[in-house]
């Protein structure tokens, strides 16, 4: 069952209550604690009281409430319902007229031999007022109750819709980033190897088919995501040298989870940007560990400044996405830590999540 179905079955079932209770009042209070036999006229009178209470319960449900209370027309809204409780006493002595309740009453007592219950003929009806008035507070509450549930409820469905738009956003900026990056590496392989870089094109359209189809759910299994970074590495691996060193190490058991699909790429391809130098030997270590329901990712490489790197108005989207649909998916559940060392030239990225 929906939420929404399930809220509107609840609905019901409160109407259901509400009326239960106001008819058991209305036709047994009175047989019951007066413990005497009344005329046929009393549960015809009872039935048009029970009926009048729906219609103005609905009235001030459907109408009133919405049109003059929820629009901060408060003085017109109180004014009505004065109006209403005035008609519906108008009706129920009209009714008591009509089907001559007094005397009706006052021969049921008299031939039970019984003193009639104390009733100024033509006075105020407090009971009526009391019961009318308890209805329409009792609408009045529901009604309201209602709107600032569904206000919640538009709220979380809009906000919902602006984080599912957002990461939509961000994963569709992730996405190119990562291709126009790996083409860019590919096509300085092509300079170098030509054969290696039509193997490089077939393995990048493997990983471009999990990127397009397999992630479309917004979520992927933890082993997909480590073999989609294994794929990577191996990529990145065809165009570098023997002076660049790259560690690899992932759980040797995987225990499958669902986590956002892409999420360890941006770090990844950083350290491969900013972590390799033409010259010098490089290192760069990943490592990727899941202990019960917490996974760690920690990547460190050197810090080597790259001339050949992509614009400096690309530099970082990967990064800054990534935190961004952190914050949005992971809220309280995961720790990032970023060292960048001067002294050490070293670049560490530590990447805990909870995914409970």
């Amino acid at each position: 069952m929906s939420l929404k179905s399930k809220s509107n079955t609840i609905t019901v079932l409160i109407h259901i209550l509400i009326w239960v209770v106001f008819g058991m009042l209305l036709f047994f209070y009175q047989p019951l604690s007066w413990n005497v036999e009344f005329p046929y006229q009393f549960w015809i009178k009872q039935t048009l009281t029970f009926f009048m209470l729906v219609a103005a319960y609905y009235f001030n449900n459907k109408l009133l409430v919405p049109r003059f209370l929820l629009h901060d027309r408060t003085g017109v809204y109180l004014a009505t319902v004065t109006m209403v409780i005035i008609v519906f006493l108008a009706l129920n002595y009209w009714a008591d007229k009509a089907l001559h309740m007094h005397e009706h009453m006052e021969g049921m007592f008299h031939r039970q031999h019984r003193p009639p219950k104390p009733k100024e003929r033509g006075g105020w009806d407090i009971f009526g007022t009391v019961i009318v008035a308890l209805v329409l507070g009792i609408s009045t509450s529901i009604t309201a109750i209602q709107k600032w549930q569904a206000d919640i409820r538009l709220r979380a469905d809009l906000q919902q819709e602006k984080i599912s738009s957002e990461l939509s956003f961000l994963k569709a900026q992730i996405n190119p980033h990562f291709f126009f990056n790996t083409l860019n590496n590919i096509y300085s392989l092509t300079y170098i190897n030509a054969e290696t870089s039509r193997k490089a094109l077939h393995q990048l359209s493997r990983m471009m088919r999990y990127v397009l189809y397999d992630t479309q759910h917004g979520t992927a299994l933890l082993s997909q995501e480590i073999a989609f970074i294994k794929d990577y590495i191996s990529l990145m691996q065809l165009r570098l040298t023997e002076k660049v060193t790259v560690t690899f190490n992932s759980p040797t058991q995987i225990s499958d989870v669902a986590i956002a699909p892409m999420l360890f790429l941006p770090f990844v391809e950083n350290a491969f940007k900013h972590g390799i130098s033409a010259v010098l030997p490089s290192i760069i270590l990943i490592d990727i560990r899941q202990h019960d329901e917490q996974l760690e990712l920690h990547v460190q490489n050197g810090i080597y400044k790259d001339d050949n790197a992509i614009n400096e108005e690309n530099k970082g989207i990967g990064l800054t996405n990534t935190i961004r649909r952190l914050d949005l998916l992971y809220p309280g559940k995961y720790k990032l830590d970023i060292d960048e060392n001067a002294v050490a030239n070293t670049y560490t990225v530590h990447l805990t999540l909870n995914l409970q």
